[in-house]
């Protein structure tokens, strides 16, 4: 097999995949009474928890099948491994926002292991971070805290009464110690600096070319809608994100990045049309063409 002169790598949660309240493109809440036809790929205590549309599953499986794709989630090793994502099997796999690499579906242990080594070197260590987040919340407006394969801490919370100066507060303590604060809809992320989508996507790109798989000049292309996804979109050559999530409410623009027309579980086949298309241009077409495609 020749080598791919494109690799693609995407977000997952509101950006692939979308949880009911998420479908409609408001985090408030929707019914699904769209005409977008999905599918649960995602069960969780027997329920269903995440969908697809029927275009995105068509579309992700033959744009993997033609080129390298890496699903790139800041969800956990475990919370990954319960979707059903149409592609599998996949080579490799970026979870814990970049603090684990999966390769044929295990934990690459020589990337954690300089991940863990980074973190430690760049600042305060996990446990000294998470004593002291446990000393600013209260469980009136937190209604879970829990710790991400030993990497990074999250909080799930009640927006309606967390305190106004609470994300400003913290994130001011964690910047002078190494680590970083984003909020994804309900829930608040503190990560190291050390772990991040960008590092471990390069990290992959370089396996890929070693490997034959990926030419080394080969396009990168990605795919986000979260303040945690902004690293990895700025660091494609070209990026898409969607007309919802934390970036648009931020009203994140950058030159090399696309922003979908449409909102919600339509814009996840507006994404992998798009990477399609730009495959198309690379492997068929020219760089120049490509680059036409995101203007």
């Amino acid at each position: 097999m020749s080598a791919s002169p494109v690799l693609v790598a995407t977000d997952l949660d509101r950006t692939m995949i979308y949880s009911k309240n998420a479908i409609g493109g408001d985090p408030t809440g929707t019914d699904l009474t769209s005409a977008q036809h999905y599918v649960c790929v995602e069960y969780y205590d027997g329920g269903p928890l995440s969908h697809m549309s029927t275009e995105t599953i068509d579309q992700l499986r033959a744009l993997s099948a033609a080129t390298p794709v890496i699903p790139t989630t800041t969800r956990t090793i475990a919370q990954f491994q319960r979707i059903d994502l149409p592609g599998a099997p996949w080579k490799y796999a970026i979870t814990s926002n970049g603090g684990n690499i999966l390769v044929d579906g295990k934990p690459d242990l020589r990337w954690r292991s300089e991940i863990d080594r980074s973190t430690r070197t760049a600042g305060m260590e996990l446990a000294h971070v998470h004593s002291e987040l446990e000393t600013r919340i209260d469980v009136s407006w937190v209604s879970s805290m829990r710790v991400a394969d030993e990497l990074f801490p999250y909080l799930v919370v009640d927006l309606s009464t967390i305190p106004a100066d609470f994300e400003a507060d913290w994130s001011a303590w964690c910047t002078s110690r190494g680590w970083n604060v984003s909020r994804q809809g309900r829930k608040i992320y503190t990560m190291p600096d050390a772990v991040s989508k960008s590092r471990a996507l390069a990290e992959v790109r370089a396996r890929l070319v070693d490997a034959g798989e990926l030419t080394p000049d080969a396009t990168v292309l990605s795919a986000g809608d979260g303040a945690l996804d902004a690293d990895m979109l700025e660091y494609a050559d070209f990026a898409i994100r969607p007309r919802h999530g934390e970036l648009e409410e931020l009203n994140w623009q950058r030159p090399t990045v696309t922003v979908t027309e449409g909102s919600g579980i339509a814009a996840s086949a507006e994404i992998v049309r798009w990477f399609s298309a730009h495959v198309a241009a690379m492997t068929v077409g020219t760089p120049q063409e490509s680059e036409q495609l995101s203007k």
